[in-house]
Parts: structure tokens; sequence; C-alpha cells
């Protein structure tokens, strides 16, 4: 008999364009090895160019799905993404504090790569005040670390590093404050932990196909821990992932604007 897959969990809006949200998630998991499993936050109507409606679940139905998930499946590890309003918010933290469920990725969603704003300005002490403080591992981009510290963006490697130790003491474990919206030859993240910080870097590649970056990175690093991986390693590994996605989704051509990564990369690595 086979042996079970580590089953992750993403509880996010919905991309009928395929590239963010549930449907990234998805794709990482598989690629990764993880079973996927998922709560829709959200349905949203949104392609390469933006976000042109969004419908929220309600309350009661995104606790329906949680616990029919829950109470089944050996969940080993989940990421948050779009969770849009206060009410989803505090309804999400709720369903992870009273279940246990551990590790926690936070991708704190606030805005998307088109500018479309995914989450509500009121929503935002929440995410900092029930949400952050049961994460595992938070993974802002410079932009929503600016919101969630209530500060300017950071602009210089001190700033964010400096940022980054601030959001750590909200109350999460880790941080992983990311530089794809810094500017520079490399793209650097930086890994707070108690231990101090790491800085994991790659060279910046110049590709509009940024569509799901923050939801692809936030789902390796929930696939990864799910498979047991120690949460440094783990980071590291969802990096090279997300870079690797990059790459090979530089040239593709899906959508007249920002297009995804290329998810499925490990595959055709493998079929070559």
């Amino acid at each position: 008999m086979a042996a079970t897959r580590p089953i992750a969990m993403t509880i996010a809006g919905s991309d009928p364009s395929g590239g963010a949200g549930i449907q990234a998630d998805l794709k990482t998991f598989t690629v990764l090895g993880v079973y996927g499993t998922s709560v829709i936050t959200a349905l949203t109507a949104q392609n390469t160019l933006g976000v042109t409606g969004v419908f929220k679940v309600p309350a009661g139905f995104i606790r329906a799905q949680y616990t029919a998930v829950v109470s089944d499946l050996a969940v080993g590890a989940a990421k948050t993404g779009m969770l849009g309003d206060e009410e989803t918010v505090l309804t999400v933290a709720d369903l992870v504090r009273g279940s246990g469920l551990t590790p926690l990725v936070v991708d704190p969603v606030m805005v998307a790569t088109s500018g479309d704003v995914l989450l509500e300005s009121a929503a935002i002490a929440a995410v900092r005040e029930a949400l952050v403080p049961l994460a595992t591992i938070m993974t802002p981009n410079l932009h929503e670390a600016a919101r969630l510290l209530d500060c300017a963006v950071a602009g210089t490697e001190v700033e964010a590093q400096r940022q980054a130790e601030a959001l750590l003491r909200l109350g999460c474990e880790a941080v992983l404050l990311k530089g794809g919206h810094g500017r520079g030859a490399q793209a650097v993240d930086y890994l707070a932990t108690a231990n101090g910080i790491t800085a994991l870097a790659r060279p910046r590649i110049d590709t509009r196909n940024t569509h799901g970056t923050g939801c692809t990175l936030a789902a390796a690093l929930a696939a990864r821990l799910a498979a047991g991986v120690a949460l440094v390693e783990a980071a590291r590994q969802a990096k090279q992932y997300l870079w690797d996605a990059l790459v090979s989704g530089a040239n593709m051509r899906y959508g007249a604007g920002h297009g995804p990564v290329d998810h499925l990369h490990p595959l055709r690595s493998r079929a070559e």
C-alpha cells in the first residue's frame, strides 16, 4: 500500500484565471508532493489585468468548509491568503485557534499585483492582533509590512531588517519579509526568528509574469512544513521553488497583463 502524502490546507480566495489564490496554492502543493485541501474565503472575478469583482463567502460557510476538512483529514500545515474583511479574518483566527492547527503560514494579502485592494483597511488591525500571533511564519511584502506597522515602506536593507524584527514582536514565531518589490540586482528576503535574521537572496528577474508570486511562496512554505522540513530550510526551499518558477515562466504568455509564474516547472524538469 502506498504511503499517505502529507496534507496541507489553503484558506484563501479563488482566482478563476488560475495564477493566484486557491488555484495557485493547489498547483504548488501538488508539484511539491503534498495532498492539497482548501477553504475558500471569497470568489473573485479576475484575470491577468485585474480584479473586476469579489463575492464574499459567508462566515458560517467558511466554518463549515474548515470543519469538514479538519474533522476528517490530518492537516499537517496550513496557509492563509486573501481574507478580505474583518469578519473573515476573525473567523479564520477563531477556527485555527480552536483546532490548534499548526504550522500556520500567514500571507497578509492586501493588494493584488494589478493594484486592486484585497483587504479592507478595517481588517488590518484584525490581522495584526488576531491572526499574526497564531502564525508559525508570516510572509508580508515590503508594502504589507509597512501597513501592518503603520510606517513608511522600507527603502534600505537596514530598514527592512528592522521592520522584520518589529513584525516578529507582534507575536509570530518567524517573519519572511519579501523583497521582491525592492530595488537592486538581488531580490533579498529577510527571515527573522528568535535566533536572528537570515538574508535569502536570488538574482532579480526581468519579467512581467509575477501574478500570484506571494500566494505561491506561502503555499510552498506550507507544503515544505507539512512534509516535516525545518522552518529555515523550508523558507530556503520555498524561495528556490518560486525563483525557479519565475525563471521558467518568464517567457510564457497567458493573458495580456501580469501572467502567472510556471507552477509546474518541476514536472517539466523531470520530463526532460
